[in-house]
């Protein structure tokens, strides 16, 4: 007998699509729907989802979002500053003025949209706390 994929059954035996995290997450939608939305404000992830109810207690992206940006976003705008000091040679203040705006961008655009996209990766792949099993 086939395991199907494509398809997820919740608590109340309704039928979702399985829906690719990267299509939902880096939209902020919700993983189950697809329709509804994952956040509140800007970082805060909703209670739950607003069309089809998905609990979201299980979404834990912890740090995960600051380290991918850390990783990926900040080191282009790092080295955008240090090689513009070193070959222009800028005043402080023409330094800052193109320096910050970039490093911003770099840093604070993409938090919400690689922390979807952990919280979706969550739900797809059935993440939760780490049991230990009973000793036999």
């Amino acid at each position: 007998m086939a395991v199907e994929y494509s398809k997820q059954i919740d608590a109340t035996g309704k039928c979702w699509p399985r829906l690719e995290p990267v299509q939902t997450g880096l939209r902020g939608k919700c993983p189950r729907c697809g329709q509804g939305h994952i956040f509140q404000s800007f970082l805060k992830i909703r209670p739950s989802c607003e069309v089809c109810g998905l609990d979201y207690s299980y979404a834990d992206p912890a740090d995960g979002p600051a380290i991918f940006v850390q990783l990926f976003a900040c080191v282009p705008g790092v080295l955008f500053a240090i090689f513009f000091e070193i070959f222009a040679a800028p005043p402080m203040w023409l330094h800052l003025a193109l320096s910050l705006p970039i490093l911003l961008a770099f840093t604070v655009v993409p938090l919400q949209p690689i922390k979807g996209w952990l919280v979706a990766s969550q739900f797809y792949h059935k993440a939760g706390e780490g049991r230990l099993r009973p000793k036999e």
